[in-house]
C-alpha cells in the first residue's frame, strides 16, 4: 500500500481507494474531507489514471491550490499540472474560452465583475428615463444573477407570465427589457457577468452535443467538493459531463449547506442517491479539529433539524473547557468583553492574535467589535470587507488593461478615456455612446473610424479620441511580446497614471501609489509563479482571468498575526483554535428575515453549526441585552439557539437573563389592586413568557403555563461570575459608601466621592485613577467593591 494512504483511518481509506461508479462522501465538520479528495487523486494517478482525465471541482481557489501542491508532493509536479482542479468559475471559464466561437464570443472575453455589472445596469436605467428609486440598480443586478442561476434566460423570462406579472407587481414592468438591454450590451462588449460563466456553459453543452461528447470523453473521472453548496446551474453541468462514464464522487456535508441565498439547492446533496444508479455511500464521522464539548454541543443543535442527512459526527480529542456564554448590558460592553478576553488569553497562555476569530452574523456587528480591539491595541483584519481589486486606482490600471486584451469592454473604455484627464467631457462620450448603440458598433471601433461617422464633434475632439485609440493600439502591440508585468509598468507610467497620482500628496494618495506598486508587485509575483504550470506564459490574458475570479479568502496573507473578524458565511472551511460567536439574540441571529418558514430557520440553524464548528479549543457564545440598530438602542433577547444546545455543554458566564415585563400604564391609574391579584416588582422578578402547547404522549397540553420567575441555567453567585471574590454593585446595594475603592471594567480603580439619588435613580461620583471623575448611574455600571 502507498506510503500516504497509512495516514488514513479506515472510515477515510474506504472512499479513497474507491475509484469506479457513483459515490458520495458525507463528511462532518473537520473529518479530514480535503485530505480524502486530495489522496484519493494522487491514488487514481498511481493506478495509471491520466491526470488529463481527472476533473476536480472546489469553491475556492486556495482550497485547490492546497489540493494541487498536495498532490505535487506525491505524485510529482509535472504529472500534477496536468489536473483540471479549480473553482467551478474558473474551470468553466477556461472551457469557454475554447469554445467561445460556438457562442459568439471572442475567446479574450472580458469576465465583469459585481462593480463593473453595477454600473452598466445603471447607466441602461439611465438611458431608459427609469425611476432610480423604483429600479434600484442593485437589486435588478441580483434579480438578474437569480435569472441567470435559475437557467430563465431573456428568452425564457418573456415566455414565463408568471415573472411577469411578479415584476408588474412590484411596480418595474420594464424589468425584462433591462434584462434584454444588460445581456446584449455585455455581448456586444464581449463581456461575460460570473452568473453568465456558468449559464453560457449550459447553453454550451445542450445546444452543442458534439462539444458535451468531447468533455465527457475527456473528463471520465469527476470530484466534486462541497457538493451541498453548489446551485441548479452547477448541478446540471455536472450532471451532463458525468453521464457518460458515471465516475462522480461528490463530498459534502448537508450541515453546512448555508448557501441558499446564492441559490445552493440542499437538495442536490440529499437526492443524491436518486441521480444516480447503485450509489456508494461512505460517511466520514471523526471530527479531528475540536474538542468534545463542541463537537457535542454542535451535534444538540443539528439535531433540531428535520431535513438531514443520517450521521453521527464523534471526535477522540480531550473534553475541553465548556463553552462560554457571556451576557453584556450593550453591544459596546460585547465589545469591550471579547477585547479583554483575547487579551487576558495572550497574556496567559503566550497565544498570537492569529489564534483568535470573531465571527458575526452581518458586516455591520463589526464596529463595536473593532472600537474595543483597537483601544487594547489588538491588531485585527476584516475579511469580506473592500477588495483589494475593488479600489478605485487598481480598477484604473485595470481597465486599461482590459481594454489592451479587448477593446469592445465598454465600462474599461467609460472609465479611462478621460482619465488621467485628456479633455473628453463626458457630453462626447454621450454621443459615442449613442451613435455606437446606432452602429451596433463598440464604442472603440466608432471612435477608430469617426470620419466616417456623422458624430457633431470638433478637430480639437477628434484629435483627442485619435490619440486615445493610438495609445490603446501602442499597448496592444507590445502585449504581444511583453509578460504582464512588463506591460503594466509601461501603462502605468506611459498613460499618465502614475503622473496623475503623485500629483496628490495627501495620506490618501500616497496610499494609491502604494496600491499601486503593490499591484506591479503582485503582477511580478503571478509572473514568476506561472513558469511552473504547464502551458503558461505569465500574459495579460491569464492575469485578468486570475484576478477577475479571485476573492478575498484567497489573497490572505499567511504570515499576518491578526485577529480575524467576518461574517460566519466567509469563515466555511477554515477553523481557528478560539471563535467568538457575536450577537446571539434574536432576530439578529438567527435574522428576522430568515424566520418565516421551517426551510429558513433550519439553514439559521446550519450557519450556526458552521460557525461553532469552526473551534478547535474554545467558543464563546456573547449576546447584548440592547444593541444599536440604525442609531437607537433596542431590546434584545438571547437567540433559541444558545436554549438549544445541551446545558451540559456550557459554562454560562453570566446567568441567561429573560426580558422584563415592563408595563407601559401605571397600575395606580386602575385603583389598588387585591393582594393575591399584585404583581411583585418588576424590577426584582424576572418573568419567562407563557408557553406553546406542549405535546407529550400524543394529548396536547392547551393551557398556557402560569408566569414562573426564571431559573437561569447554571446561574453562578454574582462573585464567581465576574472572576473573583469582590461584590458586583447592582440595583439593589445600598452597601457603596463615600470613601470606598471600587473597580470598573472601563476606567480601572477609583474612590468614591458622592453618592446622591435613591432607588433606579442612585448615582455615585468617582475619581477613578486613569478615567478622571465620573459620574456613574449604578443600575447600570459595573462595579466591584474592592476595598
Amino acid at each position: 500500500m502507498e506510503k500516504y494512504l497509512s495516514q488514513l483511518n479506515d472510515a477515510q481509506l474506504e472512499p479513497t481507494i474507491q475509484i469506479n461508479g457513483p459515490m458520495i462522501v458525507i463528511a462532518g465538520a473537520g473529518s479530514g474531507k480535503t485530505r480524502v479528495l486530495t489522496y484519493r487523486i494522487a491514488y487514481m494517478m498511481s493506478k495509471g489514471i491520466d491526470p488529463f482525465n481527472i476533473l476536480s471541482l472546489t469553491f475556492t481557489n486556495k482550497a485547490a491550490r492546497e489540493m494541487k501542491e498536495r498532490i505535487s508532493q506525491i505524485v510529482g509536479a509535472s504529472e500534477a499540472k496536468n489536473l483540471w482542479m479549480g473553482t467551478f468559475h474558473s474551470v468553466f471559464a477556461k472551457i469557454l474560452r475554447i469554445e467561445a466561437d460556438k457562442l459568439g464570443y471572442p475567446s479574450n472575453f472580458t469576465i465583469y465583475d459585481t462593480q463593473d455589472s453595477d454600473r452598466l445596469i445603471r447607466d441602461i436605467i439611465k438611458e431608459m428615463n427609469l425611476d432610480k428609486d423604483i429600479y434600484k440598480y442593485k437589486q435588478i443586478r441580483s434579480r438578474i444573477s437569480s435569472y441567470k442561476n435559475s437557467l430563465i434566460t431573456v428568452r425564457a423570462y418573456f415566455q414565463n407570465q408568471e415573472l411577469i406579472e411578479a415584476d408588474t407587481m412590484a411596480r418595474r414592468p420594464r424589468m425584462g427589457d433591462i434584462y434584454k438591454e444588460y445581456v446584449e450590451r455585455c455581448f456586444k462588449a464581449g463581456a461575460m457577468d460570473f452568473d453568465d460563466l456558468l449559464l453560457k456553459t449550459n447553453e454550451l453543452l445542450t445546444r452543442f452535443p458534439d462539444v458535451l461528447a468531447k468533455y465527457q470523453n475527456r473528463f471520465k473521472y469527476i470530484l466534486v467538493d462541497e457538493y451541498q453548496d453548489t446551485n441548479h446551474s452547477q448541478y446540471l453541468i455536472v450532471r451532463a459531463l458525468s453521464d457518460k462514464f458515471q465516475n462522480i464522487c461528490v463530498v459534502g456535508d448537508d450541515a453546512q449547506s448555508i448557501y441558499a441565498f446564492r441559490g445552493a439547492n440542499i437538495n442536490n446533496i440529499l437526492n443524491f442517491q436518486k441521480d444516480y444508479d447503485d450509489v456508494k455511500v461512505f460517511r466520514l464521522e471523526q471530527n479531528y479539529r475540536s474538542t468534545k464539548n463542541i463537537v457535542n454541543a454542535a451535534n444538540s443543535i443539528i439535531d433540531k433539524n428535520q431535513t438531514k442527512l443520517e450521521k453521527v459526527v464523534w471526535t477522540a480529542n480531550d473534553d475541553g473547557p465548556k463553552i462560554k456564554v457571556n451576557r453584556s448590558l450593550t453591544d459596546a460592553d460585547e465589545g469591550r468583553y471579547v477585547a479583554s478576553t483575547i487579551f487576558d488569553n495572550k497574556m496567559n497562555y503566550q497565544l498570537n492574535n492569529s489564534d483568535f476569530a470573531i465571527l458575526y452574523r452581518t458586516n455591520a456587528q463589526s464596529r463595536s467589535i473593532e472600537d474595543a480591539l483597537r483601544k487594547r491595541d489588538i491588531p485585527y483584519r476584516i475579511y469580506g470587507g473592500l477588495s483589494f481589486y475593488q479600489r478605485k486606482e487598481i480598477k484604473d490600471v485595470l481597465s486599461y488593461l482590459r481594454l489592451i486584451i479587448n477593446p469592445a469592454d465598454e465600462e474599461a473604455l467609460k472609465r479611462v478615456i478621460n482619465f488621467p484627464p485628456r479633455g473628453i467631457g463626458q457630453t462626447t462620450v454621450d454621443r459615442l455612446i449613442v451613435a455606437a448603440n446606432g452602429y451596433k458598433r463598440s464604442i472603440f471601433e466608432v471612435m477608430k473610424n469617426i470620419d466616417k461617422t456623422d458624430i457633431k464633434v470638433n478637430s480639437g475632439i477628434k484629435n483627442k479620441l485619435q490619440n486615445f485609440v493610438t495609445l490603446i493600439e501602442s499597448y496592444q502591440v507590445l502585449n504581444q511580446t511583453a509578460d504582464v508585468f512588463e506591460l503594466a509598468e509601461h501603462v502605468t507610467r506611459t498613460s499618465g497614471l502614475i503622473k496623475e497620482f503623485n500629483k496628490d500628496g495627501t495620506p490618501e494618495g500616497v496610499t494609491r501609489m502604494e496600491n499601486i506598486e503593490e499591484l506591479l508587485n503582485g503582477m511580478k509575483d503571478f509572473v514568476e509563479g506561472q513558469k511552473e504550470l504547464a502551458d503558461a506564459t505569465g500574459s495579460l490574458a491569464e492575469f485578468l482571468e486570475d484576478v477577475a475570479l479571485a476573492t478575498d479568502l484567497d489573497n490572505e496573507k499567511e504570515d499576518a498575526d491578526q485577529v480575524a473578524l467576518m461574517t460566519i458565511h466567509l469563515a466555511k472551511g477554515l477553523e481557528f483554535p478560539y471563535v467568538f460567536i457575536v450577537g446571539l439574540e434574536e432576530d439578529l441571529f438567527p435574522s428576522a428575515m430568515s424566520m418565516n418558514t421551517r426551510s429558513e430557520l433550519e439553514e439559521e440553524r446550519r450557519l450556526f453549526y458552521v460557525a461553532l464548528t469552526r473551534a478547535e479549543k474554545q467558543a464563546y457564545l456573547t449576546y447584548a441585552l440592547s444593541r444599536y440598530r440604525w442609531g437607537k438602542l433596542v431590546d434584545s433577547e438571547p437567540s433559541r439557539f444558545i436554549e438549544e444546545i445541551d446545558e451540559q455543554y456550557l459554562d454560562i458566564v453570566t446567568p441567561i437573563e429573560e426580558r422584563r415585563f415592563n408595563p407601559m400604564l401605571d397600575a395606580d391609574i386602575f385603583g389598588d389592586a387585591p393582594e393575591q391579584t399584585r404583581r411583585p416588582d418588576q424590577s426584582q422578578v424576572r418573568y419567562k413568557p407563557a408557553k406553546q402547547p406542549v405535546f407529550k404522549k400524543g394529548k396536547a397540553k392547551t393551557e398556557p403555563e402560569k408566569y414562573q420567575p426564571s431559573k437561569p441555567k447554571n446561574l453562578k453567585p454574582v462573585a464567581q461570575a465576574n472572576g473573583s471574590g469582590q461584590q458586583t454593585v447592582n440595583l439593589s446595594d445600598s452597601k457603596l459608601v463615600v470613601g470606598n475603592t471600587v473597580k470598573h471594567i472601563r476606567f480601572g480603580t477609583g474612590e468614591v466621592l458622592k453618592i446622591e439619588g435613591a432607588g433606579a435613580d442612585t448615582k455615585a461620583e468617582i475619581k477613578f485613577q486613569h478615567g478622571g471623575v465620573k459620574k456613574l448611574l449604578l443600575r447600570f455600571a459595573k462595579l466591584e467593591v474592592v476595598g
